[in-house]
Order: C-alpha cells, then sequence, then structure tokens
C-alpha cells in the first residue's frame, strides 16, 4: 500500500469516516472513495467519476458496500475489484448506571460496540459495578458534547430522571446518532415529549426517540429489558427496525 494511502486511511479512522478502499485486481490501482484518488496524487490519476463512467460506477458500488458495512470482489466494467468497507467502530452510549445498564453494557460490548455509560452520580457509575466499561461522571449534556455522538453511534436513556434524561436527548437528537432510545412506559414518555416540545425540539426530532425503548418481547427482569434494547439497536443498525 502507498504511503499516502496509509496516511489518509490513518486520519479517516481517527476522524472515525467511513471509506472503501478500492483495489483493481488485474494492476494493483488503488482508490479511496469517496475520495477516489489519493492526497498527493497528480491530477490523471483520478479518471473521470462521471456516473456512467468505470470511476463513476466504481465509486457508486463503493457507497453501497460502503453502506452496508460489506467487503469483497466486484466486476466494474469488466474489471475484477476487491473493495474494502472501513467504518469506524459502532459505539453506545448509555446514560444512567442502572440496573439495567449492568447487563446492557458488556451485552453491547460482546456485540462490537465501544460502550460509555454515563451518570454524575458517582456511587451508581462505579467501576466495581461496571468492570472494564469506560465511564463518564460528567452531566449527560457535557458528555454527549465531549464524546460527539456520530452516525456510528447509539444512546439509550435509562435514569427516569428528567435532570438525566431530557438534557442527553436533547444533545442525541442534535447528533447524528442512528438510534435513541429511552426507557420509560408510554406514559412517561408522552410526558417527555410535552417537556421536549416546550425545550424547543420539533415533532419530526422527537419521532427519532424508540420509546418505550426496546423490541416487544414481553421483557420484565432488568437482564430481558437490556436483551431487548440491544435487540433494537442492532435492527436500528442494520435497517431492519420497523417504524411504527
Amino acid at each position: 500500500m502507498r504511503l499516502d494511502h496509509l496516511t489518509a486511511l490513518h486520519e479517516a479512522a481517527a476522524a472515525r469516516r467511513p471509506v472503501a478502499y478500492a483495489t483493481r485486481l488485474t494492476d494493483g490501482a488503488a482508490y479511496i472513495l469517496p475520495d477516489l484518488a489519493a492526497p498527493n496524487s497528480p491530477p490523471d490519476s483520478a479518471p473521470d467519476s462521471r456516473p456512467d463512467t468505470p470511476k463513476g460506477l466504481l465509486a457508486t458500488e463503493a457507497a453501497a458496500m460502503l453502506a452496508a458495512g460489506r467487503t469483497g470482489v466486484v466486476t466494474i466494467a469488466d474489471e475484477p475489484w476487491f473493495i474494502e468497507s472501513r467504518t469506524p467502530s459502532p459505539r453506545a452510549f448509555i446514560i444512567g448506571a442502572v440496573h439495567i445498564a449492568q447487563t446492557l453494557a458488556p451485552l453491547a460490548v460482546s456485540m462490537g460496540f465501544d460502550v460509555v455509560v454515563i451518570d454524575p452520580r458517582r456511587t451508581f457509575a462505579a467501576p466495581d459495578r461496571f468492570p472494564g466499561i469506560a465511564l463518564r461522571t460528567d452531566w449527560p449534556d457535557e458528555a454527549l458534547d465531549a464524546l460527539n455522538p456520530d452516525s456510528a453511534t447509539a444512546i439509550i436513556t435509562l435514569t427516569h430522571d428528567p435532570k438525566l434524561d431530557d438534557p442527553g436527548l436533547i444533545r442525541a437528537l442534535a447528533s447524528d446518532a442512528f438510534y435513541i432510545g429511552a426507557l420509560g412506559s408510554r406514559k412517561t414518555h408522552a410526558a417527555r415529549l410535552e417537556r421536549l416540545t416546550a425545550s424547543g425540539i420539533s415533532t419530526a426530532a422527537q419521532a427519532r426517540i424508540c420509546a418505550p425503548v426496546g423490541l416487544d418481547i414481553g421483557a420484565v427482569t432488568a437482564p430481558e429489558i437490556a436483551l431487548s434494547i440491544i435487540g433494537q439497536i442492532v435492527a436500528a443498525r442494520r435497517g431492519k427496525l420497523a417504524k411504527s
């Protein structure tokens, strides 16, 4: 791999920017997509990328594979290409170091998520209650400002305390998070929506919140609720979450 390609890929990873690395198997020509050509490449190294050209077709195929998180060999204009999707690790930010979080956090880790549990109540957000899990004890809105949630991030509020959940939800709704869930009954959520409306959050934005949180599997215990939540997060990530 060329040094400028390697540098660009490292920079994309550090910025949590998804890119595809496409290599033509016949001669080893390689491109970073959607950038098409690597930095510092001469102008003629980035052929015509209009949609009906080979490079345009390659860019379209790479974008589709990147969106699906797929890697593999494809044929573009009778030429074989190996396209590697390089996407940032999914993240799960859990607001509320409660009993459900004690099961949900390690479960999310087992699913490949980078997990952070957020709770300013230090007796709850204690390392002995969450061994091996990253903890933050600042307020949820401040924590999310620092963590900068992106399109590979799920955010779940579990505290039942508007002082904690609401600021977190407001920050979450201002982000590109692919999933936002909030624990609570339908009555609790209705009151939550009234507060969010009073805070200036639009109805369209509020519709992004999955509440009551989790898939309807009849969950009762904390571990069962955690399972329903991780199932809903995975469904959202894979584009299989039914819209109500």
